[in-house]
């Protein structure tokens, strides 16, 4: 805690110390540690007996260190040696706050070194805080090992409960000392402090130094409120894939500080939101922009109190057994002033990472707490906050990686959001944001943009930070050579960049590149197999890498490999983010092929009989490479592969000879490679393993596949040329990668020369599947699908990829046999369909039957249906107007064209317009047989007040001048909402005419437009 921010302090130094000097101005302090406050007082009036030995000045801490505080203030009478000022400490530490002041001078026997000057601290750190105050008398024992040098090295320790030790349930605070303040004082503390901790951003190299103020650089994530919150075990560039097709679709997007706020015609309370998405996207980013705006007073100002609880800070107290009071005066020590869970304040508990989270949360267990001062495991403490049974009126907030969100029981959730990262426009204002250089922002964008692999990457925060760090360096005027194209080159410059990086620090007699990279690609490639992320010293033994090496190396290199400290879980280690572990697994394998002549891919990748598959060639590696990734249910070697096959280049070689001075040339031949893949394109049936096939080609060089392609696209001639099997999947991957995925049109690919294609529009249809699972709306308007197609577009329907809101299936064979399997699919909770066009389908009351049960589901979307030139009938419009009457029906627009109805049915959907569950809003009735008796009847219904129509077509009808009497009654009705009329094609005569015509003068007379 910031000592002039605490009235206590303030009484205490003017009365006792009034000549002591001011604090230097505290530094931004980050997110995710909690050593931000200050050391305890000391009670007893012992001196310090100057035991602390003098510290080293502290380099740029890194992204992950929590080393930032200074020494504590003395006011036991000594004067206070000047402290430097402290620097701007970034996103995920809080050691920026000075230690608490000594009040009575206990003996600190100096174990504990003088903290070194405050230098810029990095992302996520946690050797949070300090010992607790101690009141009994005892001096500091030391228990806590001097502190080394700090470099860049990025620490996540769990001395963040260090005062558990010594934690004995009582709180200093006010009442101790008998002091009294202003009750406000403490909030206005509270709320500076998080802004010091959060305004700023370490991000980009750690050359740079300087973190960035948020607020400078932020751009707003794309956010939009998702169905659920489930598991999610795919690759997650197979997910950033999607998300970016996804983007260009027309969801509501939610503002970042509107996270709790209903959208527009919800009517609900949001207690807890769990919010989803990929590694770097983005999320704790959100976070910190949430909490910001907040302490800055901008946003959410009905909420007094928030309290960020990383997981991987709640992981290091899993041991330990604690009120939820006294973890907050654990992790915020400026709640030992206040009462922070009675009715006066609204609170908010933010809980990021709970893919990280390491406590047993067994949300089936009967124990219930309700009591903030009881004392229970951590994780008891977790799960009843986040049910509810504990401080109910409490605001929840959960982020998780798509894998992990289903840890949550979904009844405890009330809203899920999904971060989709960065959308186009989005994309572009990073760039502009992050590199001062406008024009080499221009440049850099315009790069990027005709390369899909690469733009569509950039809906990841991470690799527009790697981005924008390698083509800054490439295209500034004093660099040359290649710009990166592809996803290889881009990583492999980046490696190189942050190895260089560590070459002008002078620490190169310590660790050499030659040496350690191909350790942490051992690393690297031996965790990736085994789907580890983090990992632990004996797995850096086993790969030769010694405990000094690695911290070292994670010191110079925090963009590459970071080191985290643990009191409990001992050190712990892991790569920035997936794609460079992927990177660097890549790396090690070519790399031990060239120069050990080892197959490693094949030792721990096949079975037990891998020496009868010993690869002679890099040909073979390759091969064996592409089988294993096809295997993969899940594509977690997707993008190894991609980087397997791009390091093989030569061009890619020659970069690495500047890093490798060992590696030698080879001679190799593409092609082979090249002929291989395109072999298993043709035998593969999996659209999403083809399209990482591609993208290896491309990685390769080759784009003669996917230029044929776009040759016949260009032209119109694809519905006239004869595809191979090999080119079918070109056309998915190219139009998956397209800009635009608003409307898939079939009609364009199928030709209308018998037997040109050899192949039906049904197959056609699952050939091309995929692109109509991205696709907002798909138009199969008269193309020959059946049943068979339906069962395919059924299951597209399902798919939890799926992005279809508009599907017109009209004047097609689809039949109720068709029509049952889409229904079936509109139950299903993916389905986002909105709008279904089934005119002139053969669709009869069977089919009526089938669409009944599905619009009476607690899932189905749909908002429009189109039913017209179909033997429906009164007996399938009544199943039709049952589900309009049922409260879970969203319909709200129905065609019945010439359907062959008659007044009977004219009756049931009077009854339906009446019920105060409909929400019809526009119906077409034309071409059947109401005649007057049948408008008499829907007269009745507009004149109810539960009747929300607001559009009627009656065209050729057989309405007289008597229909029109009697929508003139209900045209004058208070209760009408009737807006557009169509009576076109009807006898109503001049007499029918002047008695709608008449109504314009009424004050009640509604109507906008009328067609007689």
């Amino acid at each position: 805690m910031e000592p002039d921010g605490n009235p206590l302090y303030e009484k205490l130094s003017s009365d006792m110390f009034p000549h002591r000097p001011d604090p230097p101005e505290l530094s931004c302090v980050s997110m995710r540690s909690d050593r931000s406050i200050d050391h305890p007082p000391k009670l007893s009036g012992y001196s310090d007996l100057g035991l602390r030995p003098d510290p080293p000045e502290l380099s740029c801490v890194s992204m992950k260190s929590d080393r930032s505080i200074d020494h504590p203030p003395k006011l036991s009478g000594h004067s206070r040696k000047s402290r430097p000022e402290p620097s701007c400490v970034s996103m995920k530490s809080d050691r920026s706050m000075d230690h608490p002041p000594k009040l009575n001078g206990h003996t600190d026997l100096g174990l504990r070194p003088d903290p070194p000057e405050l230098s810029c601290v990095s992302m996520k750190s946690d050797p949070s805080i300090d010992h607790p105050p101690k009141l009994s008398g005892d001096s500091d024992l030391g228990l806590r090992q001097n502190l080394p040098e700090s470099s860049c090295v990025s620490k996540k320790s769990e001395q963040s409960v260090d005062a558990l030790h010594n934690f004995s349930g009582h709180i200093w605070g006010q009442s101790d000392l008998g002091l009294s303040h202003d009750p406000a004082e403490p909030l206005k503390t509270f709320r500076s402090n998080l802004k010091k901790k959060f305004e700023c951003l370490c991000e980009g190299t750690a050359r740079q130094g300087n973190p960035t103020l948020l607020n400078e650089i932020y751009t707003e994530l794309y956010i939009t409120e998702s169905e659920s919150g489930e598991i999610n075990n795919e690759h997650e560039v197979r997910q950033i894939e999607t998300q970016s097709r996804r983007a260009a679709t027309e969801d509501t997007p939610i503002k970042c500080s509107d996270i709790f706020r209903p959208l527009p015609g919800q009517d609900k309370a949001i207690r807890t939101v769990l919010t989803k998405g990929v590694a770097g996207i983005g999320k704790t980013v959100s976070v910190q922009k949430f909490i910001l705006d907040w302490a800055e007073g901008k946003e959410n100002q009905d909420i007094q109190l928030i309290f960020p609880l990383p997981f991987r800070e709640i992981n290091l107290m899993k041991d330990k057994t604690l009120s939820l009071l006294n973890v907050m005066h654990i992790f915020f020590p400026e709640t030992n002033e206040m009462k922070p869970f009675n009715d006066e304040y609204k609170v908010l508990f933010i809980f990021d990472g709970l893919d990280e989270c390491r406590l047993p949360l067994n949300f089936d267990s009967n124990e219930t707490l309700q009591d903030v001062t009881k004392e229970t495991s951590v994780d008891m403490l977790l799960m009843n906050l986040i049910v509810g049974n504990l401080l109910p009126s409490a605001l929840i907030w959960i982020t998780s990686r798509p894998a992990a969100a289903d840890l949550v029981p979904s009844e405890c959730i009330h809203r899920v959001t999904e971060v989709r990262g960065f959308n186009d426009p989005q994309k572009e204002e990073y760039f502009r944001k992050r590199i001062s250089d406008q024009s080499l922002a221009n440049r850099i964008i315009s790069h990027l943009k005709p390369s899909r692999s690469l733009f569509i990457m950039c809906h990841i925060l991470v690799f527009c930070s790697i981005s924008a760090t390698v083509l800054e360096k490439m295209m500034s005027e004093a660099e040359s050579g290649e710009i990166p194209k592809t996803l290889t080159q881009m990583y492999t410059h980046f490696l190189i960049i942050q190895t260089n990086i560590k070459h002008e620090k002078g620490y190169e007699k310590n660790v050499k590149d030659e040496d350690m990279i191909p350790k942490l690609g051992n690393l690297a490639f031996k965790q990736l197999v085994k789907g580890n992320l983090i990992f632990y010293e004996e797995d850096l033994r086993e790969c030769g890498i010694d405990e000094t090496e690695a911290s070292v190396y994670s010191g110079l290199c925090t963009q590459i490999f970071r080191e985290e400290l643990g009191l409990y879980h001992g050190k712990v280690f892991c790569f920035v983010h997936l794609s460079i572990q992927e990177h660097l697994a890549a790396l090690y394998v070519l790399l031990s092929f060239l120069l050990d002549k080892k197959d490693v891919l094949n030792e721990k990748l096949s079975s037990k009989h891998a020496h009868e598959f010993t690869c002679h060639t890099i040909s073979d590696l390759h091969q064996r490479a592409v089988d294993k990734a096809l295997q993969s249910k899940n594509g977690h070697l997707d993008l190894f592969l991609r980087f397997l096959l791009g390091l093989s280049l030569e061009s890619n070689q020659m970069l690495l000879k500047g890093l490798l001075t060992h590696i030698i040339n080879i001679s190799y031949k593409e092609e082979k490679t090249i002929e291989y893949i395109k072999t298993r394109i043709r035998m593969n049936r999996s659209p999403e393993k083809s399209i990482n096939l591609f993208h290896c080609l491309k990685e390769l060089g080759d784009q003669s596949l996917v230029s044929e392609v776009q040759k016949y696209l260009s032209s119109g001639g694809l519905s006239r040329a004869r595809l191979s099997s090999t080119q079918w999947p070109a056309v998915v991957f190219v139009l998956l990668t397209s800009e635009q995925l608003d409307q898939f049109d079939l009609s364009k690919y199928i030709s209308r020369e018998q037997n040109q294609n050899h192949m039906t529009p049904d197959k056609l249809l699952l050939k091309l599947l995929p692109v109509i699972e991205a696709s907002r709306s798909a138009e199969f308007y008269n193309c020959g699908v059946t049943d068979e197609g339906c069962a395919a577009l059924s299951s597209a329907l399902r798919s939890n990829s799926s992005q279809l809101r508009e599907l017109n299936l009209s004047v097609n064979n689809a039949k109720d046999a068709g029509v049952k399997l889409i229904s079936d699919a509109l139950k299903d909770p993916h389905c986002k369909l909105e709008k279904l066009r089934l005119r002139d389908c053969g669709l009869t009351d069977e089919g009526c039957s089938a669409l009944s049960s599905a619009l009476r589901s607690n899932s189905s979307q749909l908002r429009e249906l189109d039913l017209s030139v179909n033997e429906v009938g009164d007996s399938g419009v009544k199943l039709i107007t049952d589900a309009l009457k049922d409260p879970r029906c969203k319909l709200e627009i129905l065609r019945l064209y010439k359907c062959g109805v008659t007044a009977e049915g004219f009756a049931a959907l009077s009854s339906a317009l009446r019920s105060n569950s409909s929400q019809l809003r526009e119906l077409d009735l034309s071409v059947n047989t109401i005649e007057d008796a049948g408008v008499k009847l829907l007269s009745e219904a507009l004149k109810d007040p539960h009747c929300k129509l607001e559009k009627l077509r009656l065209r050729y009808c057989g309405v007289t001048a008597e229909g029109c009497a009697a929508l003139r009654s209900a045209l004058r009705s208070k209760s009408s909402q009737l807006r557009e009329l169509d009576l076109s094609g009807n006898n109503v005569g001049d007499a029918g005419v002047k008695l709608l015509s008449a109504l314009k003068n009424n004050p009640r007379y509604k109507l906008e437009t009328l067609e007689l």
